[in-house]
């Protein structure tokens, strides 16, 4: 499925996601883009529930995992909006997470998928601050914001 800076709104599989993200096999936790815009995603995911999941440890997945889902949304969405503008996206570190909220101890025993978005909060040439919201069986399990640093930018 090709996605345009116009397309915003447009489901995207996981094929499509790595396609435009750096993480790959089974380190990109998110099967699908359920709708985006330029300031915003929301994607779905079942990963937190498969034994192989990478970063479970002793065959358990804690609920600071959910950090690295709010990151990747947010690479997702830089991923989407570089593929409509025809550029190749910008390498980034995460920086800084800031007023992150758990409300589970783990996630690898939650039955439904995990709902995620991220809602870009300031864009610079230097980096981006998303605020991320991870939700399961309607209910907000995770929050916060989280800083990344982005590749080539002058210091």
């Amino acid at each position: 499925m090709s996605v345009r800076a116009d397309s915003a709104g447009v489901a995207l599989d996981r094929a499509g996601i790595l396609a435009r993200v750096p993480h790959q096999g089974a380190m990109c936790l998110w099967d699908a883009v359920l709708d985006w815009d330029a300031q915003r995603i929301r994607l779905q995911a079942d990963s937190h529930r498969d034994a192989g999941h990478p970063l479970r440890h002793r065959g358990r997945l804690a609920s600071v995992h959910l950090c690295e889902y709010g990151a990747q949304a947010m690479a997702v969405h830089g991923g989407l909006l570089a593929h409509g503008d025809g550029r190749r996206p910008r390498a980034g570190l995460l920086v800084a997470l800031r007023a992150v909220e758990l409300e589970v101890a783990r996630i690898d025993d939650l039955a439904e998928p995990l709902i995620g978005e991220a809602v870009r909060i300031a864009d610079t040439a230097a980096g981006q601050l998303y605020a991320f919201r991870i939700e399961h069986a309607g209910g907000t399990i995770a929050q916060g914001r989280a800083l990344v640093a982005l590749a080539g930018a002058a210091g």
